[in-house]
Order: structure tokens, then sequence, then C-alpha cells
């Protein structure tokens, strides 16, 4: 009998703690969480919103946050809504985790000759979750390069691949830093590609994820 593909959170839930890589992974989340709370002014007090990237920065573009002025109410109520949504992307990764720990589920006449390389990489292109997310991706990789390229300005054009390909685009800016200061064409192409290369990552946990949970239950 065929399955829904709807959208099931005991799905979500069960891939985000039934594997020993979401459950590491969460536990990293909350390690981060109590150096956030232990040392604020220490530069690792962002590890917890690194690892919970890039979902973890969508208020990056919102008009409030866990930094929201105004005192009192105002701030315990955005402190506790960053909260809930800081531990919702914790525990979408560790899904993603998860799913990507599970081996694909084959079909009765599938051979053994299947390629695992372009099944694994199918799943950033084969849905709508990852497809809506690479043109993210690409898109502010279009509007990075136009700004360094064209533009007499580009100022913090950089900031928006970075955000959407996080975290390992940050491992991207690092790596292409050191470029940058001796040849910037070059320090452009490293972090194009650096950047390219970790929304692909993330486009395949989101597919991989989004066939897990709108698919039938395979076995990990």
């Amino acid at each position: 009998m065929p399955t829904s593909a709807r959208f099931r959170p005991r799905r979500l839930l069960a891939l985000a703690t039934d594997s020993l890589p979401a459950r590491a992974y969460l536990g990293l989340v909350a390690l981060g969480v109590v150096v956030m709370f232990l040392a604020p002014d220490s530069p690792y007090a962002m590890a917890a919103a690194l690892l919970t990237a890039p979902l973890s920065f969508l208020p990056v573009v919102l008009p409030f946050g866990a930094g929201t002025a105004g005192g009192g109410a105002a701030e315990v109520t955005a402190a506790v809504l960053y909260g809930g949504w800081l531990l919702l992307c914790a525990l979408v990764n560790a899904a993603a985790f998860g799913a990507l720990a599970r081996r694909p589920d084959r079909a009765p006449d599938r051979t053994p000759s299947a390629r695992p390389r372009r099944t694994l990489l199918a799943a950033a292109v084969d849905n709508w979750p990852a497809r809506v997310y690479v043109a993210v991706v690409a898109a502010a990789l279009g509007t990075f390069l136009y700004a360094v390229l064209l533009s007499p300005d580009p100022g913090f054009a950089g900031i928006w691949p970075l955000i959407a390909a996080a975290p390992l685009s940050f491992l991207a800016a690092a790596v292409s830093a050191p470029a940058e200061y001796s040849l910037p064409w070059l320090g452009t192409l490293v972090f194009t590609v650096g950047v390219a290369l970790a929304g692909l990552v993330n486009a395949v946990l989101i597919g991989r994820l989004t066939r897990r949970i709108g698919g039938a239950p395979g076995r990990g």
C-alpha cells in the first residue's frame, strides 16, 4: 500500500535520536549551549549557532532576535523564542544526520551495479526542499559575484552566501582568506567553489531528510 509523502513529526524526532551520529551531534549542540551560558563573551559562544546552521541564521533577516532591545518582557520573549528556534534547528539537523546514516532504501529490481555516489548526489535535486535550497544558495552566490566583479562597492555581499551555505561555508571563508590578500581573484574563486560545495553538502542532507520523512520507513 502506498504511503503518503506528508510531513511526519514523529519520524523527524525518531531520525534525530535513533542513531549514533544524530545523538553525538545533539550532544555537541548541548555542549555549545552550555558554553554560550557560561562564557557568553567567548568566541566559542557562537558554537551552538554554527552547529545548527544554516537554519539558525534565518532570524538574522528578521527584525527581532535574541538581542532584541526594549528591556524586560521583550528581551525574555525574544530569548525564549530564539531558544525554541535553536532547539528546532538542532532537531532538524540531527534528523538529517540520522537520515544520512541510514542505508538508502533499495527497490527490489535494483541491481548491485547502481552507483552509490550518483544515488547520494541525486538527493540534492530530486525533491522540492533541496531544489529550493539550491536556488537560494545560487542566488546568494550570484549576488556575491555580481557585487565583487561588477559593482564598484561590493560591501558585505559575501555575508549572504556565507549564511546560506553555513556551517561549512565558514571553512571556505577561512581557506580563501590567505589568497585574498595576495591574489583577490583567487580568493574569490576559492570562496565561490567552497560555498558551492558547502551548499551541495547541505542540499544532500536536506534531500535525504525529505526522503526519510516523506517516504516509507526504512531500516537503519
